[in-house]
């Protein structure tokens, strides 16, 4: 797991280049290797065998555990995403996923919220008020966005009836339709809090390049501000891994292909005429496909976290916190209420089924259009509808005036 997840990162560092390069029309790295598939590789060597600069009134001990903190949980939060569907062997069926732990959304909010911790430490021993501010900054923003994430994570284990990933991917299997219709206000909500953990623009008030230089890691340098950079890139990954498995079906494709489910522990096909029940044939192939869709919505939101990176400004950092607290977080708990009642509605009146997730994805939509009138305030939406207001007279200059342009004490004539 340590090996892919560090060449994804690798080689998602070398797609936002070439992402940012055709943004800004230019080329971006081409010159290492063919059409620049080395530069990944040419990098961390560089970073490997650059000299460590370490600050001389820093404290030495904290200064070198805050990169290991940042980037330790980042690299074993991805264990319990399953990325493909269980291959059924003879000796077997084999889960596609590391650890397929029973708690498996606590364990990725629990390790997603010591990162932080590194952020904190290395700010605060670099001795730096520029690295000390981003380190007060990066701990508020995630206290600040963890209550919305979690709260958007909860109408998903309302849906699933299951905390574990894989029972969240079976459940969006067997009910027909991905949870990013129903729970659409979610979804939305989880993408917004995602981008503010892992701060990227326009959440990047810990770095903030114009306000405070590099930010938490201004003192760093060689592996230790790769380890940091790195630690970010793995926190997109597993972001990017969990809006796909959460509201996309994980590695679910659309459609009825594959009716092999869930029974008492095994994966079956069905039952036969007596009623035992018929084992699901053994199938590369079907893993290999799954794995492909996976992967595959994996990377459009990376590519979503690239292109937002180099099209959007900055926030503020009292919007920043108005958006965490005042808006998302109020969204947050009505939408949760919300979805909560209809399902127990739809349950007292028996609805189940497709007819179920059509009524909820009706109410998800109202409340997604009230959202967005919401943040709007008429702005957009309804100020292109708006009548224009007149604008300020302009006034032609006077003789004097022109007196004063042409100079003082001066007439036109003159």
């Amino acid at each position: 797991m340590f090996g892919v997840v560090m060449l994804t990162v690798a080689y998602t560092t070398l797609a936002e280049r070439r992402v940012s390069a055709f943004i800004q029309d230019r080329h971006g790295p081409n010159r290492v290797g063919p059409f620049g598939l080395l530069q990944p590789i040419a990098d961390g060597l560089k970073n490997l065998v650059k000299e460590e600069a370490l600050p001389g009134a820093a404290s030495k001990s904290y200064f070198m555990l805050g990169p290991m903190l940042a980037m330790g949980p980042a690299l074993v939060t991805f264990a319990v995403v399953p990325f493909a569907a269980p291959l059924p062997t003879q000796w077997g069926v084999v889960d596609m996923i590391i650890a397929d732990v029973p708690i498996g959304i606590l364990y990725i909010l629990a390790l997603g919220s010591l990162g932080v911790y590194g952020i904190v430490i290395g700010g605060w021993a670099s001795n730096n008020k520029y690295a000390f501010l981003g380190a007060l900054r990066a701990s508020a923003q995630m206290v600040s966005y963890e209550v919305a994430l979690g709260l958007s994570l909860i109408v998903v284990l309302m849906m699933a009836g299951n905390v574990t990933l894989t029972g969240i991917v079976w459940q969006q299997q067997q009910l027909g339709f991905w949870f990013a219709f129903p729970l659409s206000l979610g979804f939305i909500l989880f993408v917004v809090s995602a981008f503010a953990e892992t701060n990227r623009l326009p959440f990047d008030m810990p770095e903030a390049e114009s306000e405070l230089i590099t930010g938490f890691h201004t003192e760093y340098s060689a592996m230790k501000f790769s380890m940091f950079f790195i630690a970010e890139y793995a926190h997109m990954l597993t972001a990017s891994a969990l809006m796909a498995t959460l509201f996309w079906g994980g590695w679910d494709l659309p459609g009825s292909w594959d009716d092999a489910y869930w029974y008492r522990g095994d994966l079956i096909r069905g039952f036969d005429e007596s009623g035992a029940t018929i084992a699901a044939a053994p199938a590369v192939w079907k893993t290999l496909l799954t794995f492909g869709a996976f992967a595959l919505k994996t990377a459009f939101f990376l590519f979503l976290y690239i292109w937002i990176r180099w099209t959007v400004p900055r926030f503020r950092y009292d919007q920043v916190m108005q958006l965490g607290w005042k808006i998302m977080l109020p969204t947050a708990l009505a939408y949760l209420m919300v979805v909560a009642g209809t399902i127990l509605v739809l349950d007292q009146v028996e609805v189940s089924g497709f007819a179920f997730g059509l009524t909820l994805t009706g109410v998800s939509v109202i409340c997604t259009v009230a959202f967005v009138f919401f943040l709007d305030r008429g702005r957009i939406i309804g100020g292109a509808a708006s009548p224009s207001k007149p604008g300020p007279a302009i006034l032609e200059p006077t003789p004097g005036d022109q007196g004063m342009i042409a100079g003082e004490g001066a007439t036109v004539g003159d």
